[in-house]
């Protein structure tokens, strides 16, 4: 049977009635949604490093915590919906499990590497807390791709699919891919505002402590 055929026959292999697989739904759109809320009114208001006593390097390890946590649930909950759907026997294809394994192993590698060369802060929004990176990383996985974290993901979450024969798990796949879009819709600009706000804060700081001395050079003379 080739890969066409497999996709029209097991394309309607999905329990939509399992309150498990809507467990696994509402997990992947609750994360993005719950960390964009958070960073936002931490960013407006500091609440988070408030809690903390000022200091926002603790308040981002926080959140970053409670965000890599939820992360953790949202894959258990979606490994326990792929593994109690209907399975397609037609996916054990060599091409679909070798397109599996090729997709996790390089999925992970752009999210471990975006989260080894961002750090911790980088990697869970310390922007949104006044920690902002000197300049925009340009080295791998983000000189190969724009959005390693959030690909890298949807990357594995299909691997997973493809290996569990799930078509339930692709279904689920293309949820996460249409959340992270939407998320990186608010995401991208929000903290291209952050950086501009912070050069232009600079700038105006900069101009500021020129003046006197150019002030006091023109009384000398």
């Amino acid at each position: 049977m080739d890969i066409l055929q497999c996709y029209h026959n097991s394309r309607l292999l999905v329990d939509w009635s399992d309150k498990r697989m809507w467990l696994a739904v509402a997990s992947i759109v609750f994360n993005p949604t719950f960390w964009n809320i958070v960073a936002r009114k931490e960013y407006r208001t500091k609440f988070i490093t408030r809690m903390f006593n000022g200091n926002g390097l603790y308040g981002c390890y926080a959140l970053a915590a409670t965000i890599f946590t939820l992360g953790l649930i949202r894959d258990a909950v979606f490994k326990y919906a792929v593994d109690t759907q209907p399975k397609a026997q037609c996916m054990d294809h060599w091409f679909l499990q070798a397109l599996a394994y090729f997709l996790f192993s390089v999925g992970n590698i752009f999210v471990l590497s975006s989260m080894w060369v961002l750090g911790i802060t980088g990697t869970y929004l310390g922007d949104y807390f006044g920690i902002l990176m000197d300049e925009r990383v340009t080295s791998f996985p983000f000189n190969v791709n724009d959005n390693p974290m959030y690909n890298g993901t949807v990357m594995i979450f299909l691997g997973t699919a493809l290996w569990s024969l799930s078509p339930a798990g692709v279904y689920l796949t293309c949820i996460v891919h249409f959340v992270y879009r939407i998320a990186l819709k608010f995401e991208g600009p929000f903290t291209t505002d952050i950086y501009i706000k912070r050069d232009q804060d600079r700038a105006a700081a900069k101009k500021t402590t020129s003046t006197p001395a150019k002030e006091q050079t023109k009384k000398d003379l």
